[in-house]
């Protein structure tokens, strides 16, 4: 199914439709929100995600921020993207072209999980240049052990077998194996926030989209450089994520001299999605 199909088959009781568009930047067609007036406030999603994320973040951040969410290549409604452009240094270089085709540039950012790597990567290159990013359960560093050495070059494979994301979002779409993967993340979400990821996981271009991501994204040397970060951090970490360990915002912390720690307590993964006030108060708190 074409990624116009997709939105045409979903966008009645898609959240926020109302704020959707579609905007032609970097060599793709993105599917974009925006809502509210004052400083530009960008939101990045992580792997497998998209603007439907932010859901429940999005309107109260709208009353003080020009807030921008996206949906990054070959997510949900965004156009797939060639395969060098899953990495890092693509989905960067990606996002920045259609924040020039926006003609805006960000004040403050957040991140979830791979989002967060992706922002901090654009502010390394001056791609942009916000007053602070807010890094939600960041994934800055590379999985350890036997995981790191073999789940990129497996992604990579899947991703490049058509057959593969058609597989796999007929036999993942249902929303109970939904929920048994977002609980493996240590996350809960309400029958909403499930159904969602069902939907998304029902399309295979989606799905070709995540495994690309996660089949070209290498951060090997990713944490020596983030000590070159100057932009003030939030590292924003949930006790209970089983995705991304909370140790990995200790360890980020102890290298970045303008960074601070916030610990969500009982929260997983997708704290954003599950405590979205607790998560929006420290996304608007002032930085120092």
């Amino acid at each position: 199914m074409s990624k116009t199909a997709f939105w045409e088959r979903e966008k009645r009781t898609w959240p926020h439709q109302d704020l959707s568009r579609f905007v032609d930047a970097a060599g793709l067609r993105w599917h974009v929100q925006q809502s509210g007036t004052g400083p530009v406030l960008l939101l990045v999603h992580g792997t497998g995600a998209s603007t439907h994320s932010w859901r429940d973040i999005l309107p109260t951040l709208a009353e003080r921020f020009t807030v921008i969410a996206a949906d990054l290549p070959g997510h949900a409604f965004t156009e797939s993207a060639p395969a060098t452009r899953y990495s890092l240094p693509g989905m960067s270089e990606s996002l920045a072209g259609l924040l020039e085709t926006l003609k805006v540039q960000p004040q403050f950012c957040v991140g979830h999980s791979a989002g967060a790597a992706i922002l901090c990567r654009m502010a390394l290159d001056g791609r942009i240049a916000p007053e602070g990013i807010v890094s939600i359960n960041g994934a800055f560093l590379p999985l350890g052990g036997a995981p790191g050495v073999i789940f990129s070059p497996i992604a990579k494979l899947l991703a490049a077998n058509p057959v593969v994301p058609r597989l796999i979002s007929w036999r993942g779409g249902d929303p109970q194996a939904v929920d048994r993967v977002i609980s493996g993340t240590g996350s809960k979400l309400d029958r909403r926030g499930i159904d969602l990821y069902a939907r998304l996981v029902r399309e295979p271009s989606h799905i070709a989209g995540a495994l690309g991501m996660m089949g070209n994204w290498n951060l090997h040397s990713f944490e020596q450089e983030l000590s070159r970060l100057e932009t003030p951090i939030r590292l924003v970490y949930a006790e209970n994520d089983r995705a991304v360990p909370p140790a990995q915002a200790l360890r980020i912390h102890a290298r970045l001299p303008r960074a601070s720690l916030v610990k969500l307590p009982r929260l997983g993964h997708l704290a954003h999605e599950e405590a979205p006030r607790a998560v929006t108060d420290i996304i608007m708190t002032p930085f120092s």
